[in-house]
């Protein structure tokens, strides 16, 4: 089989983690500093730290107890951050440098559930879950109000823009808003007017007018002269944040005069901006393709003109805050990654289907993240075509869809279909030709769609919306659920593999049954064509994978190794390996000829869903139910052409000690000897040393004029030797060298001096104590030679 192309394949040895997307943000707040540089945000035990230009995670804030973040906030100078733990611990951060400069007890009886500075950076309000306010000043360290009255938890505190009035306003679940005045410590006001959770409250740049909103889809208009409602505004959807606009027109947005506007962002997943005055609606957002997704956050960055969103699956929109112009995406939290694709002709971006209706495409090199709206149900599976510019997914909502992507990278559906009856759970593109599509269903049937030849002309306009597909050919394949299709590189036929334990052959375009693969003790996860052989391999959950010969449908060879369902397969090095990914989050590197695993690699800590090799065969990626989503790198040249290189070193070392030791320069010798780190080659050095007419003077002269770290080493080695009967003396004339020269101080400021001691002790005693009894032996012997009395010798007999 791959013996073939054994001349022209490599083996693989190893794979490396290149790049990892990991999850950075798992919901809660998100804030931007005041520049627009830099985007914190809540993921876990972590406060995450990211660049706005690039997308890369700079720092990872989290307290020593590791507990929860409850709530964050960033002093309105953007140099103080201040967190909260579950652990009712609050830490002020310089988080540039990522220290805590403060710790300290919150001091409320219940976790701190909302968290505001004022205008000066200097007093910090928390609200906690116990009903509780609590001031803080962040200068002198000290604890300035406790403010009682609130029922149950606080989750909302804000401060008075003019930091003269000292006014400081909060609102708990009895969805009103307190007015707190903290000169006289005291309830100056309860605004009531929503009849629901009140979610944020926003300030006019004059501070006479605060608007509030809640999800009892209404926005009220405050006087905070009065202390009275002005304006209540219906906006017919639970809003999550509103926020005051700059009053200066913005034709954009749809702001002609400098009167009162503000924005909202809720449940139905637009912003759209509001005339306080009237109380009319001048802009929406345009809506989405797809599914609308819920806003739960919305913040402005005043200074950097940028306004952020987020939406219910944890996404990140950064728009220009005149013209509402999408200006970046983030994708925070992928939650399950079904499957995963590399895209362009050079494998530059990557697409990812995830536990959502959107899509997600990365560009690898800066890990900018496009947002693909369109499907109206979690996307199962997913297939790119051979040139990298067209892909293919499909989903719960029966349909599947073909996007493009342009030499600009911005990705767009141009074609779409739909004629499933249920899920349709896995798809395959054409190999050859970018000609057609077969998907496989929960219906259990298979269909082929043709792709119109207007689709792949380039000129085709994307503003002409979707092409719709229709299927050419339609057949009942197994009686479960297909999980994998794959179409042969000469696109003439087709594998497919089922719930139903069995793989079967299919001769394309008409779906005819050529044989069936039966084997597997339980149902199939993927199959996969050789690019090379006519060979199938199969993966089940039954934890092993098959090859098949295709042309009598015969069990070629079995891998087993993994402890739980093998999820997916790929074919690498021309055929001649495999790559597999298991429920175990485990990847396997499998050479066919030996039938052996050549590598495990362990970076997952759940079902490894996707898994997909580029084109040039040296890189994979794999996406996981951990969210997490990995880029390897074959490293198998690299690992190789080190370890020459080491064995050459070692070669070219060895022969130059050798020289160093003909000739006697023992000094250099024993410092090559133990830059080695060898510690039988410094036993060597050592013993040709002692081997010296001249013995105890060069032994001590070349050990004293070692460096301290060679030192330390050599004191390390001697514990080795000093193990073993042989080598003890070599050990403890090392020792005595030592201990008769170095200062009792000196040998204790030695690195690792006691576990050195510990360790040689046992062993010295021992080997003073077989000393003792052969000196005691041979003084024994000793005395009876000299006290021996021989006989005498009997007398001749006389001569005759």
């Amino acid at each position: 089989m791959a013996e073939a192309v054994a001349g022209v394949s490599r083996f693989k040895a190893n794979y490396a983690v290149e790049r990892k997307i990991d999850p950075f943000y798992k919901g809660g707040k998100a804030q931007l500093d005041q520049t627009g540089q830099y985007l914190f945000c809540v993921c876990g035990t972590k406060v995450n730290i990211l660049d706005v230009a690039s997308g890369a995670l700079l720092r990872s804030l989290e307290q020593e107890d590791q507990e929860d973040i409850t709530a964050f906030a960033l002093s309105p100078d953007d140099e103080v951050l201040v967190t909260a733990s579950r652990a009712l611990l609050l830490a002020q951060w310089a988080w540039r440098e990522g220290t805590v400069t403060r710790l300290w007890k919150a001091i409320h009886t219940a976790p701190v559930a909302s968290m505001a500075f004022d205008a000066t950076s200097t007093l910090l309000a928390t609200g906690g879950c116990d009903g509780a306010v609590r001031v803080w000043d962040i200068v002198q360290h000290y604890g300035t109000h406790h403010l009682r009255g609130s029922p149950g938890v606080v989750h909302l505190v804000a401060f008075h823009p003019d930091p003269t009035r000292l006014l400081l306003f909060s609102s708990a679940v009895d969805t009103s808003v307190r007015v707190w005045s903290l000169q006289d410590r005291s309830c100056l006001a309860v605004l009531t007017a929503h009849y629901s959770a009140v979610t944020s409250l926003s300030f006019s740049d004059d501070g006479h007018t605060m608007l509030s909103s809640g999800r009892d889809k209404i926005c009220v208009v405050w006087d905070l002269q009065s202390y009275q409602a002005s304006r209540t505004v219906p906006v017919f959807e639970s809003v999550e944040t509103a926020v005051l606009l700059p009053e200066e027109p913005a034709p954009a947005l749809g702001v002609k005069n400098s009167g009162l506007h503000f924005l909202t962002a809720g449940d139905q997943g637009i912003l759209r901006v509001w005339e306080a005055a009237s109380g009319q609606c001048v802009y929406t957002q345009p809506q989405m393709p797809g599914q609308g997704q819920e806003l739960t956050h919305c913040t402005l960055a005043r200074t950097a003109g940028l306004l952020l969103t987020v939406t219910a699956d944890h996404n990140l929109l950064l728009y220009e805050a005149r013209s509402l112009q999408l200006q970046k995406q983030f994708a925070g939290y992928s939650e399950e990654v079904l499957d995963v694709r590399f895209l362009g002709p050079n494998d530059s971006h990557i697409v990812v289907a995830s536990n959502s209706p959107c899509l997600k495409v990365f560009e690898l090199q800066t890990l900018a993240c496009q947002i693909l709206h369109g499907h109206t149900d979690i996307v199962l599976a997913l297939d790119v075509f051979r040139k990298g510019w067209l892909f293919a997914s499909c989903a719960k909502d029966q349909s599947i869809r073909v996007w493009r992507m342009n030499k600009a990278g911005q990705v767009a559906c141009v074609a779409q279909g739909s004629g499933h009856t249920h899920s349709v759970g896995t798809i395959c593109c054409s190999r050859l030709k970018e000609s057609f599509l077969v998907t496989g269903s929960q219906d259990c049937t298979v269909k082929l769609w043709p792709l119109p030849e207007a689709l792949l002309s380039k000129n085709t306009a994307v503003d002409s919306g979707p092409v719709l597909l229709q299927s050419q050919t339609t057949q009942r394949c197994h009686d479960k659920d297909i999980n994998s299709l794959a179409v042969s590189p000469n696109d003439k036929l087709l594998a497919t593999g089922s719930q139903d334990r069995t793989a079967k052959l299919w001769a394309l375009p008409q779906c005819q049954l050529l044989g069936v693969f039966s084997g597997h003790r339980r149902g199939l996860w993927n199959v996969q064509f050789s690019p090379m052989d006519q060979v199938l391999a199969t993966a089940s959950a039954d934890g092993t994978i098959k090859l098949w010969a295709l042309q009598d449908f015969s069990c070629l060879k079995t891998f087993e190794g993994h402890d739980a369902s093998v999820l997916k397969v790929a074919f690498v090095s021309r055929g001649s390996q495999l790559l597999s990914s298991g429920s175990d989050g485990l990847l396997k590197l499998w050479t066919i000829k030996s039938n052996e695993c050549v590598r495990t690699l362990d970076a997952h800590e759940d079902k490894v869903w996707g898994l997909h090799c580029s084109r040039l065969d040296d890189r994979a990626v794999t996406g996981g139910s951990d969210s997490r989503i990995i880029l390897w790198k074959d490293v198998t040249e690299a690992e190789q052409a080190e370890e020459q290189a080491k064995r050459e070193e070692q070669v070219i070392r060895q022969q130059e000690l050798d020289n160093l030791l003909h000739e006697k320069r023992y000094l250099r010798a024993l410092g090559l000897a133990i830059s080695l780190d060898r510690p039988h080659t410094v036993l060597t050095v050592i013993q040709a040393i002692r081997r010296d007419p001249e013995a105890c003077e060069k032994l001590e002269g070349t050990v004293l004029r070692l460096r301290r770290d060679q030192k330390e080493a050599l004191l390390r080695f001697c514990v080795t030797w000093n193990t073993n009967s042989r080598h003890c003396h070599e050990a403890q004339a090392v020792l005595g060298v030592l201990l008769r020269h170095e200062a009792p101080e000196e040998l204790l400021a030695y690195e690792g001096v006691r576990g050195t001691l510990e360790a040689l002790l046992p062993y010295t005693e021992r080997h003073f104590q077989r000393l003792s009894r052969t000196l005691q032996a041979a003084t024994f012997l000793d005395f009876l030679w000299h006290n021996m009395k021989l006989s005498p010798l009997p007398a001749a007999p006389p001569a005759l």
